[in-house]
């Protein structure tokens, strides 16, 4: 697709689902989406840091959403993915998993069709979400990932994800 393309279409998106509530990430900073495999646990983690996965030789932390949300957990389903992001977090990316209950589609979303978050009313964090648009009729969370995560939780899952992988 050309950038003329995109900027007449807007901004793609892979939308995920997280009980009734659909979010959205860049697909520029989706690296892949992988089916839920078992998760190696990792000692003394943060309770979000749900544990780590094997992607093509790279440990990869895996993020449980829910828990970062704030939500219950659930059992995982046929349907629960772990989306890989590249996150930006300070002057660099870091490679992190993020289970979802499941992944919707691929989306675009104009920039006329985004609107800032709320202040009040709004179940999640405000800092945590970059804008609010509509897809399908359904609002859609758009996260901004690098505040998502702040930069103290990325360096405790990277020191984390390093004395395992050092061991």
């Amino acid at each position: 697709m050309t950038q003329t393309a995109v900027t007449r279409t807007g901004m793609q998106y892979v939308t995920i689902g997280i009980e009734r509530e659909i979010f959205a990430v860049e697909v520029d900073q989706v690296r892949e989406i992988l089916d839920l495999s078992p998760l190696s646990r990792v000692p003394n983690a943060p309770s979000f840091l749900a544990g780590m996965i094997d992607v093509r030789g790279q440990g990869v932390p895996v993020i449980d959403l829910r828990t970062k949300l704030g939500l219950p957990p659930v059992d995982p389903t046929e349907h629960t993915r772990i989306v890989v992001l590249e996150v930006p977090v300070g002057n660099r990316q870091i490679t992190m998993g993020m289970i979802s209950d499941r992944v919707i589609e691929v989306t675009s979303l104009s920039e006329h069709e985004l609107e800032p978050p709320p202040d009040v009313g709004v179940r999640w964090r405000s800092d945590y979400i970059r804008a609010i648009g509509r897809s399908g009729g359904a609002f859609v969370i758009v996260f901004d990932l690098s505040r998502l995560f702040s930069n103290e939780e990325a360096a405790l899952v990277s020191s984390d994800i390093e004395l395992i992988t050092n061991d």
